[in-house]
C-alpha cells in the first residue's frame, strides 16, 4: 500500500511510519498506536546503532555471531524504550530511541563503560548530559551548568528574539523545579556526593574546574554520537551566517550544548552581545540558577546588544 505526495511520488507504508517517528508525539496514546505500528522501524534502528557501537569500539565482528548479538540488543533496547517512552510524551519517538541507546552504552558495564566517568564528578556531568539528550530543559540548562550562563547570556549567546526568550526563561524554570532533581535521582547521586561536590567547590574551584574541563571532551564525544546526522559542527564563515540570516534555533541549541569547540567559536564571535570581552571558560555549578538570580559573567555583564534582527522569530520544535 502507498500514499501519493504532492509533487506525484508514492511513500509506502513503512517510509510513512519512519517519517512518523521523527515527528513530535504528544499523547502517551498517540505514542502507543505509533509504537505498535513501527516495531520494525525501530528494531531496525536499535540493531543498527548496536552494529555502529560495537564498530567503534572495535569489538565488532562480521559474523552470524555478532550479528545475533546486535539483534538481541536491538530487541531489548526496544523494550526498553517502549515502557520509558511513554514517559517522556511530548518526543520525538526516533530520538528518544536514539538518546537511550547512548545512556544505554555508557552504563557501568564491562563491555561499555567510560571508567573516568565513575567519579562523583564524572557521574554528575555523565547525568547531565544523558538527559539533556531527551529534555529541553536539561539541554539549556548545561549552559549554566558547564559555563555559569544564565536565561539572559543564553538569549543572547544564541541570538534569540522574544518568542525563544520567554522559552529559555520557562526552561530554566521548570529544571529548577523538578528536572534537575530529577535528573540526580535518576544519576543515583546521593545528598552526601553532591555535597561533597559543593564543598570541592567553594574550596578548591579551580582544580574541580580543571577536572571538568578535561571530562568535557569524553562526555561529549559519547553523546554527540545520539546527535541528529544532520547537526555537523559548521565552519566559522557558516556560523555567521547561521545568526545573520536568523534560522536553525534548534541546532544553536543542541550543537553548541554539546560541542565545546564550536560553542568557544560562536561565543568569541558574538562576545559583544554576551559578555565584556573575556572568553568563557568553564564555570561548574551544581545546583540549578536560583529564581530571579543574575550573573556577573566574565568579569562583569554589561548589558550587551540583542541580536539586531527584528524579524519575528519561530518556535524551536526540540522536545521539551
Amino acid at each position: 500500500m502507498s500514499t501519493k505526495l504532492p509533487d506525484g511520488k508514492s511513500m509506502r507504508d513503512g517510509q510513512i511510519f519512519s517519517a512518523r517517528l521523527n515527528n513530535v508525539v504528544t499523547t502517551e496514546r498517540e505514542f502507543d498506536e505509533l509504537v505498535a505500528k513501527s516495531l520494525p522501524e525501530l528494531l531496525d534502528r536499535a540493531t543498527g546503532q548496536t552494529k555502529r557501537f560495537l564498530r567503534e569500539t572495535n569489538q565488532w565482528g562480521d559474523d552470524i555471531t555478532h550479528e545475533k548479538l546486535a539483534l538481541r540488543w536491538g530487541y531489548e533496547l526496544v523494550e526498553r524504550f517502549v515502557v520509558f517512552g511513554r514517559t517522556e510524551v511530548p518526543c520525538r519517538p526516533f530520538f528518544l530511541l536514539d538518546s537511550l541507546i547512548a545512556k544505554s552504552f555508557s552504563q557501568p558495564d564491562p563491555l561499555c563503560y567510560h571508567k573516568e566517568l565513575l567519579t562523583p564528578v564524572g557521574r554528575f556531568l555523565d547525568g547531565l548530559a544523558s538527559r539533556a539528550v531527551v529534555s529541553r530543559d536539561a539541554l539549556i540548562a548545561l549552559f549554566y551548568h558547564f559555563y555559569g550562563f544564565s536565561q539572559a547570556h543564553v538569549v543572547k549567546l544564541l541570538g534569540f528574539g522574544q518568542a525563544e526568550s520567554q522559552r529559555v526563561y520557562k526552561n530554566f524554570e521548570r529544571w529548577r523545579q523538578t528536572g534537575w532533581q530529577r535528573t540526580m535521582n535518576e544519576t543515583g547521586l546521593s545528598g552526601s556526593e553532591i555535597e561533597v561536590l559543593e564543598q570541592e567547590l567553594r574550596t578548591r574551584p579551580d582544580h574541580l574546574n580543571h577536572e571538568v574541563d578535561r571530562l568535557m571532551p569524553v562526555l561529549q564525544s559519547h553523546y554527540r554520537k545520539s546527535e541528529p546526522e544532520h547537526y555537523p559542527c559548521l565552519s566559522e564563515q557558516k556560523w555567521g551566517q547561521l545568526f545573520h540570516d536568523d534560522y536553525g534555533h534548534d541546532y544553536r541549541v543542541w550543537h553548541l550544548a554539546f560541542c565545546r569547540d564550536c560553542f568557544l567559536e560562536v561565543a568569541d564571535r558574538r562576545q559583544a552581545e554576551v559578555s565584556s570581552g573575556l572568553k568563557p571558560q568553564v564555570n561548574l555549578h551544581i545546583h540549578p540558577l536560583k529564581k530571579g538570580g543574575v550573573l556577573a559573567l566574565f568579569g562583569g555583564d554589561r548589558g550587551g546588544r540583542h541580536h539586531g534582527n527584528t524579524r519575528a522569530q519561530r518556535l524551536s520544535r526540540t522536545s521539551a
